[in-house]
């Protein structure tokens, strides 16, 4: 499991990868993503390194330096 550090909020998810909230539910519904659930308030949580894996995918020549 990820550290606590590392997972990141439905909001922090979808400013990290350009998208709005709504898709990244729509990602996790689809299955595109996996969410962690919170133990206590049942929210979405991310992995980082999940996200950041997906953003290669999506954008996998970003490291232009433009």
């Amino acid at each position: 499991m990820p550290s606590i550090g590392s997972l990141l909020t439905v909001g922090e998810a979808a400013e990290l990868l350009g998208v709005s909230a709504s898709t990244i539910r729509n990602w996790d519904r689809s299955r595109k993503l996996k969410a962690i659930r919170h133990p206590v308030n049942n929210y979405r949580l991310y992995d980082r390194y999940e996200l950041e894996t997906l953003l290669g995918r999506i954008m996998p020549n970003n490291s232009s330096g433009a």
